[in-house]
């Protein structure tokens, strides 16, 4: 397992199957990210767009695992303790109305550090005085297409407010494009974590690059 550190957090990949256009191969987008430099990837496969069974979900994520291992980058399940189990990844990313970060904290500190979602000044607050997670994901930043269920929008000036309160790291998500990286490190936030500027992108390697130098 990899143990945490906040460069982590530098260009952080979030991907599923419900991310990618029909002719696009999960296993393939993620390897070109992990040969352009991602520093983390999390495994987020939900919602009806997605083509993976439970049985060859495990199937893809063990092999995704492996490739972040011969990265050296960590591999990060969202919101699903029994497959972070299964596959010995070294993260688990939780929100605010998943399964309860201190039962998550419980259950894998030990074995797999934890990001939580915390999107406003309550969150955050809660947050600090909970011994056990490693990492904020905080947002939108930007009005985002990738989650139905997104929170309002923070903005910069939230972000900026929110990396302020914490009193760990803070990864800015939800609507980042390779405009907005150094706007968004200009915050104090560790770094972004984006879906579709990578999985869209047509030079995988450039959007990374930019956002490694942000």
């Amino acid at each position: 397992m990899l143990s945490f550190n906040a460069d982590m957090l530098k260009a952080y990949f979030i991907c599923g199957a419900q991310d990618l256009k029909p002719e696009q191969d999960l296993v393939e987008v993620v390897q070109t990210a992990l040969r352009a430099g991602i520093t983390a990837y999390q495994f987020r496969d939900k919602g009806k767009g997605s083509t993976l069974t439970p049985e060859t979900r495990v199937a893809v994520a063990k092999r995704l695992k492996d490739l972040c291992q011969l990265a050296n980058v960590p591999f990060i399940v969202d919101d699903d303790v029994d497959l972070a189990k299964q596959v010995h990844a070294d993260g688990i990313h939780v929100g605010q109305s998943d399964e309860g970060v201190e039962a998550v904290i419980t259950e894998l500190g030990d074995q797999a550090f934890i990001g939580l979602s915390c999107s406003n000044e309550a969150e955050i607050t809660a947050a600090n005085a909970i011994d056990g997670i490693a990492y904020y994901g905080s947002g939108p930043v930007f009005p985002t297409g990738s989650k139905a269920d997104a929170d309002p929008v923070i903005g910069l000036d939230g972000l900026q407010h929110l990396v302020a309160l914490a009193t760990r790291p803070v990864v800015g998500i939800g609507g980042i494009t390779v405009d907005q990286l150094s706007a968004v490190i200009k915050t104090g936030a560790a770094g972004s974590s984006v879906i579709s500027m990578i999985a869209g992108s047509d030079d995988i390697a450039g959007t990374v690059k930019a956002m490694l130098n942000a």
